[in-house]
């Protein structure tokens, strides 16, 4: 990210630098190299030629901001790429650079390495929030809190439950980003137009040879202008930071003052405020919500560029790769704040048992008079006590025993499969390792 004073904040981890220009510039370099060795393998080009481009195909020896110049000659880099590393293979292996390929097949073939990249070194945060969440979820089972819907109070819940649900929700985000990883990106090479016609009889054993050099799928057809392979990313990145958000969000409400039931740590310093110095605030969350919010804005983007014209596109195409970069890039970096924010999450189950507010019970209450008084006066009893302020146990007391009603205001006994489920998505979480 080239704006280093907000980089910190919203290009945490390891993918800003695999989604950088000389990321980009590598890849497409290193997909002229996969290029020459499956011609040579095909009996194309000589050995010699192939192993001299890639030679050649080192970022290291070029300079990106010239080439990106230049590219804008031609609304692509590739070009300015090519005629760079042709000038840097000597002899006549120069002339069988880039041979039968048109800038797409090398630019395409690029994004979906860098993606791959990207989606490994993510994945890793991924995977580590969700190892995170299933520790909390195992570690507080049966921590009674404050279930809460509409951000009102409802019946009693578990945190364990909580964390559970983060847990899978992580764990399926997770599972979708491999899958799109894994059997989504694929090669491009189908030349001028998708006919891969300037590579005579042997177009289909170098497209498969081409596929296999540079390690992703081999496409039933070029895919120039059909960019579901783009949206399918999108999509799973998109989501990957809805789950993301989510768990950041939740931690920042209950880690409200007026709430208190979590906190983050990180030691000394951390989440302080530049005018309050009270304040910690949970900065691993709000960074990471910070980088989720991005998504819908760039996957909107991605998937608004796949209406393109006809065998290439004018202008669609070359609109997806900035918000392809910057989607990696706050997908991963949400991840990892999402990983620091549950791997050192202070939890306080004292607070949160204390937080529970009677009236979450009333639903109990309310079944268990029923058969004294009947459902419908039982509710209203309940109901008009709520309303009241009255303490429930007073409001119940002269038509259930002492001991009954104690029992019925204990929290940790209305939970219902709460500690089942909690085992079911630790069962799941385990599985999936």
């Amino acid at each position: 990210m080239s704006d280093r004073l907000f980089g910190a904040i919203l290009a945490r981890g390891p993918v800003d630098a695999l989604v950088s220009d000389r990321a980009w510039l590598q890849a497409m370099l290193d997909a002229e190299a996969a290029l020459a060795r499956a011609q040579a393998a095909a009996g194309q080009i000589p050995a010699a030629h192939a192993q001299a481009i890639t030679a050649a195909c080192d970022a290291g020896r070029y300079d990106v901001a010239a080439l990106g110049a230049e590219g804008a000659r031609s609304a692509n880099p590739a070009v300015a790429v090519v005629a760079a590393l042709r000038a840097a293979v000597d002899g006549p292996a120069a002339d069988d650079v880039h041979r039968g390929a048109t800038s797409q097949d090398v630019v395409d073939s690029a994004a979906m390495l860098v993606a791959r990249r990207a989606l490994d070194a993510l994945l890793i945060d991924v995977e580590a929030a969700a190892d995170a969440a299933a520790r909390l979820a195992k570690e507080h089972r049966d921590t009674v809190m404050a279930g809460r819907t509409l951000l009102q109070q409802a019946v009693p819940v578990t945190f364990g439950l909580k964390a559970a649900g983060w847990l899978v929700a992580l764990d399926e985000a997770a599972a979708r980003l491999a899958a799109v990883r894994d059997e989504r990106l694929a090669a491009q090479l189908g030349g001028a137009a998708g006919t891969l016609s300037a590579l005579g009889d042997d177009g289909l054993d170098v497209l498969a040879r081409f596929a296999a050099e540079l390690g992703l799928a081999e496409p039933v057809l070029p895919w120039h202008t059909d960019r579901t392979r783009v949206a399918d990313l999108a999509g799973a990145l998109a989501s990957a930071c809805g789950v993301l958000g989510k768990v950041a969000r939740d931690i920042t409400l209950l880690a409200q003052t007026e709430v208190a039931e979590v906190r983050e740590g990180g030691g000394e310093g951390r989440g302080g405020s530049s005018a309050m110095p009270h304040k910690r605030n949970p900065v691993a969350a709000v960074s990471a919500l910070a980088a989720a919010r991005q998504a819908p804005g760039l996957a909107a983007t991605l998937l608004g560029a796949m209406e393109q014209e006809h065998e290439r596109a004018a202008g669609a195409w070359q609109a997806e790769w900035r918000p392809l970069s910057e989607l990696l890039r706050a997908t991963g970096s949400a991840a990892a704040w999402a990983r620091d924010a549950l791997e050192g999450l202070e939890v306080d189950g004292d607070r949160m048992r204390a937080n529970v507010d009677e009236r979450g019970l009333a639903e109990r209450v309310a079944g268990a008079l029923a058969p004294a008084i009947g459902r419908e006066a039982a509710t209203a009893l309940v109901r008009e006590a709520v309303a009241s302020g009255r303490p429930l146990a007073e409001a119940v007391a002269g038509h259930l025993p002492a001991d009954e009603i104690a029992r019925l205001l204990d929290p940790s006994g209305y939970l219902g499969a709460a500690g089942a489920l909690v085992d079911r998505a630790l069962a799941a979480h385990q599985a999936r390792r």
